[in-house]
Formats: C-alpha cells, sequence, structure tokens
C-alpha cells in the first residue's frame, strides 16, 4: 500500500538520514570550493548547521508534523554556519512556516512547503546569484510541484525532487562561470542534493534500519567513537584535577564555585573540539607529541583519538591558538569555546552569563563584537576598543547562536558587528533580526578591513555617523592574504601547482610561486601603487620571523616613503594577511 501522508516521525527520519549522508559526503563538498585552498567549507558548514536542527527537532518531538518542522527551523536558524548554512536555514524556515498547522503532509502540501521555503531563501539574500544552491532548490521545488500534481506518494514525490536537483546542480558550471573555469559544482547545491537523497532512502524504507534512537541524534554528524570520555578505553591525560572537576559536575545544584573567586581561574575558554584527520594529518599526528603541546596552552586537557579522529578538551586562556594548531592536522568540527568566568558569575549570583542586561545595571550606548581568528588579531581588536570577540575565521564560521550570544553580552543599545569575513556576513544579519537591541552589521570581508573600520569608529558621534564611517573606512582598505594552495588549478591566466603559495587581493588569487618571500613581494607590488601607503602585516601561525623581516626590508628599499608596520595575528592557514591604505 502506497503511504499518502508524511507525518511528524516521517520528517524526523528524512532529516536524520539526509546528516548521516551529508556528513559522509562532507569533505568532498569542501573539496568543490572554487580556489585551492583549505578556505571550503561548505560541507562541514551545512553538517553543522543541520545538526543543530534536528538535535532541536529531537528535543521537541511530537506527534504534529507542524511543530516538529518549527523545531527544525529554530535549531537551523540558530546554528546556522556560514552562507550556505544561512541559506539552508532559510529554506527549512519558508518550509515550516507552510506546514505549520498540519499534523500531516500529502504531496501538494509538500511540493507547496519546498517552494515556500525557496521564496524564503531568496528574499534573504541581497543579491540571488544563479547556478548556487539557491538555484538547485528552486528546480527542485518546480519539478515537486509537477509530481505533486500526478501523484500521491511522498516517495515518488522526493525521487523527483532529488533528480530535478541533480540535474539542475550539473548545469551549474553553465550559469556561473567561475565554476566551469575550475571544472565543479556548485557545493551548496551538492550538499542539498545529497541531502534530499537522504529523504528519498528514508522514506523508501532503506534508512529504518540505520535510523539511530531519539538519544544517539548527536553522534549522527561523527562516528561513536568521537564520543569517546575520561573513562573509555582510548581516552587519556585525566588529571585529578579533571575528576575533582568531573565530581563537582555531579553535584552542580549546590554552587562550590561560590568558595572560589573569578580571578584563580587561570585559563578562562573551555575548548572542546574534533580534529577530522586528513591525510597529511594522520601520517604527522602523534598524539604523544599534540599533547605536549597542548600542555603550554591550558590545563585539564582530554584527548581521545582514533585513526581518523581526535577528540580534544583544554581550558586555555586562548583558544584560537589551541584551533590553529589543531588545524595542521585536518579540518575542524563541534567547535564549542565557552567562557569560564562568565560561567562562574552566572552561578555564584554575580551576574546573568551575560545573556541580558540586569535590571540595575542600564545598557552602554555603544559595543563592538568583532570575529577574528588567531591570539594575535583578537588581542589587537580588543585593544582598538572591541567588546566580544567571536572565535571564528576560516573553515570555522560561527553560528547564528554564537553572534547572537556575543551581541547580548556586549550589553549595549546599539552594537556593530564586523564578522571580517565573507562567508560569516549573512550569519551576521540572521543574528540581527533575532536581537531586541539595535544591531548594525558591517559587513567588513577581512580582517584587514574590519580593523580599519573598529578605527573610524567614534565612542562621541550618533549610530548612523557611525555607521557609515565604519563602512567607508573599510571600503577604502586593499587586503592581502598569503595561503597555500591544496590541489592543482587554473584560474584565469594562472597555472597553480599544489604545495604553491598563493596571494589574493581581496577575493581574487593575484600570484602564484613556489617561494613564499616571493610572492608576498609581488602581492605587495600589485597592493601599493602609490609608493606612500599605510601597510601592516599581520604575521599568521606558520609565519617565520626571518621571512617577515625580509619583506620588511624589501618595502623599506623599494618603497621608503610607505609607512609600515608588522603585528603578530597567529592566524591558521595564513601566513599573513595584508592591509594597505
Amino acid at each position: 500500500m502506497t503511504k499518502r501522508l508524511v507525518t511528524a516521525r516521517d520528517l524526523l527520519d528524512m532529516l536524520r538520514h539526509g546528516l548521516r549522508r551529508l556528513q559522509a559526503e562532507a569533505e568532498r563538498i569542501n573539496a568543490l570550493n572554487v580556489f585551492p585552498v583549505l578556505d571550503g567549507d561548505t560541507g562541514t558548514n551545512m553538517t553543522l548547521t543541520l545538526t543543530s536542527g534536528v538535535q532541536e527537532m529531537e528535543a521537541k518531538f511530537s506527534d504534529h508534523l507542524g511543530r516538529v518542522a518549527e523545531a527544525l527551523s529554530k535549531g537551523l536558524l540558530m546554528g546556522a554556519r556560514g552562507n550556505s548554512g544561512v541559506i539552508l536555514s532559510q529554506l527549512f524556515r519558508g518550509f515550516a512556516k507552510e506546514l505549520a498547522d498540519l499534523k500531516e503532509a500529502d504531496t501538494r502540501q509538500l511540493a507547496a512547503a519546498l517552494m515556500q521555503g525557496v521564496d524564503t531563501a531568496y528574499k534573504a539574500v541581497i543579491k540571488p546569484v544563479e547556478g548556487t544552491i539557491l538555484t538547485v532548490s528552486r528546480e527542485a521545488a518546480r519539478r515537486a510541484f509537477e509530481a505533486a500534481a500526478r501523484s500521491e506518494d511522498p516517495l515518488h514525490l522526493m525521487r523527483e525532487t532529488a533528480a530535478a536537483a541533480a540535474a539542475a546542480l550539473d548545469r551549474t558550471p553553465e550559469q556561473l562561470p567561475i565554476l566551469k573555469q575550475v571544472g565543479v559544482v556548485d557545493a551548496g547545491g551538492k550538499g542539498l542534493v545529497v541531502l534530499y537523497e537522504g529523504f528519498v532512502h528514508a522514506l523508501s524504507g532503506e534508512a529504518a534500519a540505520a535510523s539511530p534512537p531519539a538519544a544517539a541524534v548527536r553522534d549522527a554528524v561523527l562516528p561513536a567513537a568521537a564520543h569517546g570520555t575520561p573513562h573509555s578505553p582510548i581516552a587519556h591525560s585525566v588529571s585529578a584535577r579533571q575528576l575533582v572537576q568531573a565530581g563537582a559536575a555531579s553535584a552542580a545544584a549546590h554552587p562550590v564555585q561560590a568558595r572560589i573567586s573569578a580571578d584563580s581561574i587561570e585559563y578562562g575558554y573551555c575548548t572542546e573540539f574534533i580534529i577530522l584527520l586528513d591525510e597529511s594529518g594522520k601520517r604527522a599526528f602523534s598524539e604523544a607529541s599534540f599533547r605536549e603541546s597542548l600542555g603550554g596552552l591550558g590545563d585539564s586537557i582530554v584527548v581521545v583519538a582514533d585513526e581518523d579522529l581526535v577528540k580534544v578538551h583544554i581550558h586555555s586562556e586562548h583558544p584560537g591558538d589551541v584551533l590553529g594548531l589543531a588545524m595542521k592536522f585536518g579540518p575542524l568540527t563541534r567547535i564549542k569555546i565557552e567562557n569560564m568566568r562568565e560561567q562562574h558569575a552566572g552561578i555564584v549570583g554575580e551576574g546573568d552569563g551575560g545573556e541580558r542586561h540586569g535590571e540595575d545595571k542600564p545598557a552602554k550606548p555603544y559595543g563592538i563584537v568583532a570575529v577574528a581568528a588567531g591570539e594575535g588579531i583578537g588581542e589587537i581588536f580588543r585593544s582598538l576598543g572591541a567588546d566580544e570577540i567571536v572565535t571564528g575565521g576560516q573553515t570555522m564560521n560561527p553560528s547564528t547562536e554564537d553572534i547572537v550570544s556575543a551581541v547580548r553580552r556586549a550589553g549595549a543599545e546599539t552594537v556593530f558587528v564586523l564578522p571580517n569575513n565573507s562567508n560569516i556576513i549573512l550569519a551576521a544579519e540572521q543574528a540581527k533580526s533575532l536581537l531586541e537591541c539595535r544591531v548594525a552589521v558591517i559587513p567588513t570581508k577581512t580582517v584587514p578591513q574590519g580593523i580599519a573600520a573598529l578605527l573610524a569608529f567614534r565612542p562621541d558621534a550618533g549610530a548612523e555617523s557611525n555607521e557609515a564611517r565604519m563602512n567607508e573606512a573599510a571600503a577604502g582598505v586593499k587586503s592581502g592574504s598569503v595561503t597555500y594552495a591544496v590541489r592543482d588549478s587554473q584560474y584565469g591566466d594562472l597555472t597553480i601547482r599544489q604545495g604553491e603559495y598563493i596571494g589574493m587581493l581581496d577575493s581574487d588569487i593575484a600570484v602564484t610561486g613556489p617561494r613564499l618571500a616571493e610572492v608576498c613581494k609581488a602581492l605587495l607590488d600589485r597592493m601599493l601603487e602609490r609608493g606612500d601607503e599605510v601597510v601592516t602585516l599581520f604575521e599568521g601561525l606558520e609565519a617565520e620571523s626571518a621571512v617577515t623581516d625580509e619583506l620588511m626590508d624589501y618595502l623599506g628599499e623599494k618603497y621608503p616613503e610607505a609607512e609600515t608596520e608588522r603585528h603578530y595575528g597567529g592566524q591558521p592557514l595564513y601566513y599573513y594577511w595584508i592591509s594597505v591604505e
């Protein structure tokens, strides 16, 4: 007998199986990045976003389809990471609105929900681009409408939808020239195809035996081995101090934290994440050496490792340095950073954890939230007046919820948000829509733009005046970055070889070559037009002082009128970020 209605349980199973397939394909989706650098995180962002949605479905599960879809929408909204994650959250936001009053849905109602999702997502993007996940979602929804007119079978509907999505994905290189030039399809569109294929498998019954129990949704993203505990056979480095902390956790109802001062917390950030070891990471990773390196960055260290994954827990004062160290071995996922001093204050009654303004403490006029990767970059933003730093950047985009929490902690009537990355701007805009205070997102795409914007801020000026000043300052900066190629590629007239250095000017690859110093010099030549500009080098985690010295000497000799500075940024992946004003 053909199933004609989709229930809340069906929807949960569809999302669960879609999540597992998306996780399995995440690295292949990441590899579709048009630039041959380690910035490809679409698969990771979509997986983490969907994980948040499925977890919320589990937490709020009922037998009413509309309420479960609403929970999915909420989870995706708060967990959205990167542009692809934000668009995915908008697709299912519209989807959920269409199903809100339904206990079950037939094919026509499902098709209408898919189309409503497309409309919502297109409205959320200021300048929609064809040849992306938006195009794939639209063509899939159109086919769903056609299928619903012919059949009452939800499985048939989703098969047609997935097939149309795959066909639209194959056409994306013809719609977006950069995809054709590099020889890839759109990464976000590929993620959506994989998700819809998971829906098909769930409705066909193929996924039934593999569907995880409700309590195991958190394990849908990674194999169970990744969730080791200090008592598991593969756990290591469990100190007596950690055992005491574990015992204290079981008595959370009794605030023993009141017996200590927040000042005694030496390492203020509880940092947890998982390393997905890539091939080079598997060869280079040594558990003992890695643990020893972590020892210089904090305490309460737990390292849980198997052949493919490393789960890490550490208390550190500079989590950006920890993440930078870990990223040498592969991409990171399940990143969680918590301010323990703030938690302590909330527990002992010194405050409310920063989530809202205290009744006796009026909001200050202005606050500034900046996204930053690297200890040095974070310190620079703090020194310039940023109230809150959200750890993130390339390959580790913060979620909407991360930004919402930071804005609330800033405790101001107007908060300026500096995303400092093109893939974080949408999440910042989405956070803005969820907040009660006035939020101005300055669409900074690079750290140099963010620093210029912050320097333009004037505490005695009005909010609108400051927003205009900061936008103007960000637009007047040339941003350079130097990294390396992870694969052979062709970009315009440039033939790029794996392992070579790449110099990028704003969002374009400008120069490539086998020697780091020469690539940096060529990039500087492209950036310096008059020779009397202000040039700032931000040294990355892997930068060598000797190379920086050589570059500073080069600037002094060739551009004597230029004002030059060097700062330690500590950013991962990028040897240098360069600002020219």
